[in-house]
Formats: C-alpha cells, sequence, structure tokens
C-alpha cells in the first residue's frame, strides 16, 4: 500500500508541475506564435510589444548538455568499471565516497571554482577572448554530473551476478572482453538511468551556467563563445518579471520547453534501452 501511494504520489507532482508549467506558459505562445517563440533570435522582453524568440538560449542549452555529456558520459562509466571490476575493493571503497562527495558540492561553490580558476586557464590555453564559454560551463557542469554517473553505474555493475562472469572465464574469455561482452550488457539498464540522471542535471543546473557560460545573448555557433543557456535566462529574468506579465509568461514558456527536452532525453534513452534489450534477448 504504502509503496503504491508513492509511486502515485510521484505521478501526482509530475503532473502537477506540468499543469503549472502549461497554465502560467501557454499564454506567452499565444501572444508569440509558437514558432517565432521557438526560433526567433531577439529578446527584447520590455519593447512594445515584447519581442521573445529562445532560440538562442535553446542552442545555448544543447551546446553546454553535449559539452558535458561528452566528457562526463566515458568518464563517469569508465570510473564506474574501475571501481566495480578492477580495482582493489579497499581502493573502491577509498575513491566512490571522494567521488560522490562532489554532489554535495553546492552548485554556487561550484560555479566559484569555475569562474576563478577554470575560466582564465581555458581563457589562456584556448587562446579566447573570454573564458567565460558554454565549454567552460560544460567542464563544470561534467564535474557535477559524474559523482551521479559513478556511483548508479557502479552498482548496477555490482549487482551483476557473479556466475556471468565466472561463465565468461570458463569460456575462454579475457577480462576486459568478460566485462565489455557480459557485464556491460547486463548492467545496461542501470548505466542507461546513471546517463539519463547525468544528462538531466546537466540540462536542468542553473546557478553554475548563469556564473561561467558568459551569458551573451546571441545565437552560439560553437561551444567556445559566451552564451546563456535556458536556465540561466529563467533565473536571470525572474527577478525583473512583473507577476502575470508577459515576461513572466515567457520565462514559464521556456521552462516548458526545458520540461519537454529532459521528457524527451528520458524517452529516447528509453527507446535505446527496450532495442538493447531486445538484441542481448534475441542472441
Amino acid at each position: 500500500m504504502a509503496i503504491r501511494f508513492t509511486g502515485l504520489l510521484a505521478i501526482v507532482v509530475l503532473v502537477g508541475v506540468f499543469a503549472i508549467l502549461l497554465q502560467q506558459g501557454l499564454p506567452a505562445l499565444f501572444q508569440t506564435s509558437p514558432w517565432e517563440f521557438l526560433t526567433g533570435d531577439r529578446w527584447l522582453p520590455f519593447s512594445e510589444p515584447p519581442v521573445l524568440g529562445i532560440r538562442q538560449f535553446f542552442v545555448a542549452t544543447l551546446w553546454v548538455t553535449g559539452v558535458s555529456t561528452v566528457l562526463a558520459v566515458p568518464i563517469g562509466v569508465g570510473c564506474a568499471i574501475y571501481l566495480a571490476e578492477v580495482a582493489p575493493r579497499r581502493v573502491s571503497d577509498l575513491v566512490k565516497p571522494l567521488v560522490e562527495l562532489l554532489s554535495g558540492f553546492p552548485s554556487v561553490v561550484m560555479g566559484f571554482i569555475g569562474l576563478l580558476l577554470l575560466s582564465p586557464w581555458v581563457q589562456n590555453t584556448l587562446g579566447l577572448n573570454t573564458g567565460l564559454t558554454g565549454f567552460t560551463a560544460g567542464i563544470m557542469l561534467a564535474m557535477m554530473s559524474l559523482p551521479v554517473i559513478v556511483s548508479v553505474s557502479e552498482d548496477a555493475l555490482r549487482a551483476v551476478p557473479d556466475e556471468y562472469r565466472q561463465a565468461s572465464y570458463g569460456l575462454g574469455a579475457t577480462k576486459w572482453e568478460t566485462i565489455w561482452h557480459v557485464c556491460l550488457p547486463s548492467a545496461l539498464s542501470g548505466v542507461s538511468a546513471a546517463i539519463m540522471l547525468g544528462v538531466g542535471r546537466a540540462i536542468g543546473e542553473t546557478m553554475t551556467v548563469l556564473m561561467v557560460a558568459g551569458g551573451a545573448l546571441a545565437v552560439p555557433n560553437n561551444p567556445f563563445t559566451p552564451m546563456m543557456p535556458m536556465t540561466a535566462a529563467v533565473a536571470s529574468g525572474i527577478g525583473n518579471a512583473v507577476v502575470g506579465g508577459p515576461v513572466y509568461k515567457a520565462l514559464f514558456a521556456i521552462g516548458l520547453v526545458l520540461f519537454m527536452l529532459t521528457l524527451l532525453v528520458n524517452f529516447i534513452a528509453a527507446h535505446v534501452l527496450n532495442a538493447q534489450k531486445r538484441k542481448f534477448a534475441r542472441n
């Protein structure tokens, strides 16, 4: 009974959040057509009438999330494989808590680290005009996503029955062949969940990207330029928005787009997972 109530409560909360976003955000899509809202590259909320286009915010979110995912997924899954399959138990017990410690860092602290340490390094190393770029934000988000990816993936790999490994070794497979062809496929659902959580963390993070992404309103054509992802746009604009006004509604509409983007990521991940399950079932 308690488990059923908890599951229903999670669904009710999710539907409630979606309903609030629809109620507050849809009016902005009637004031500005959905196509202009999504593809327009001018954000002039205080003009008469307001010009509300979020293409620059959407593209910036894709750049930052892409950089974060490219960096965090291979490093995180590789670290999880090392901790679960290669490292001695005492090393794993020491390293895993240290990795998970990163998840306890407040995002504003990570933002200060990116602002004071990483940003000057990126600027000097790449010869950029400024280190406050989407690439810098992506690196910081990768660091923030790593604890989730490493922890959940490592737990999934450890849950693979040891009989699977012994059977693989008995057939003559090497340790790395066993990891790649037996352990990873068996733990695929957990690893996929870890990646989804990491990508979701990157998409939804606010304070860090607000501090280190640069805050430029132009549409970025590469990750090495200043930009403003959607979360940063909402955080920077909500303080000056009149409750119930057009800018207020537009910011909720951005939140609605973020919600749908996260939903799309989960849908794609679930589709890939089901395809992999069918593939291994046939084999």
